[in-house]
């Protein structure tokens, strides 16, 4: 694969082996995918009272991931078609109560957030498709699939 891979282009292409094979096989493939971000390089952002980091394509992200989830309250997945396969850069907005607290687009397909106690609607928008789900603290399972 040459450097012009996309992580999303990589994500979708990995995701059946995630499940096939395990996490070794993606963090395996996915170095074949260029400039996909590497664990240390995922970055915890603060907009407002929301902190969040997003990631997860290759193995190490997603077990960088899985040690920081302790310090986050919320986790949300983007995927898409029948076997789940992993989107980067949708764009997401957190609202409550009908105002938007932070808006972002996600580098990899799983996000973790901080933020205050209580319920929160995700909306997210994809290829100009938009889904939204509403999440409270302490829910790490949400998932929005295309």
């Amino acid at each position: 694969m040459d450097t012009q891979h996309s992580r999303q282009a990589c994500a979708r292409h990995h995701a059946p082996r995630r499940r096939a094979a395990g996490g070794l096989a993606v963090a395996a493939a996915c170095l074949l995918c260029g400039p996909a971000l590497a664990a240390d390089e995922m970055v915890i952002r603060t907009m407002g009272p929301i902190s969040y980091v997003c990631g997860g394509i290759a193995a190490d992200e997603q077990l960088a991931l899985a040690a920081q989830q302790k310090n986050f309250s919320m986790g949300v997945l983007f995927t898409q078609g029948e076997r789940g396969e992993y989107l980067a850069d949708v764009a997401v907005r957190v609202m409550r109560e009908g105002h938007e607290v932070a808006s972002f687009t996600a580098s990899g397909p799983k996000c973790l957030i901080k933020a205050p106690q209580g319920s929160y609607n995700i909306e997210a928008t994809y290829k100009g498709q938009a889904r939204s789900v509403t999440v409270s603290t302490g829910t790490y399972n949400a998932q929005l699939r295309w």
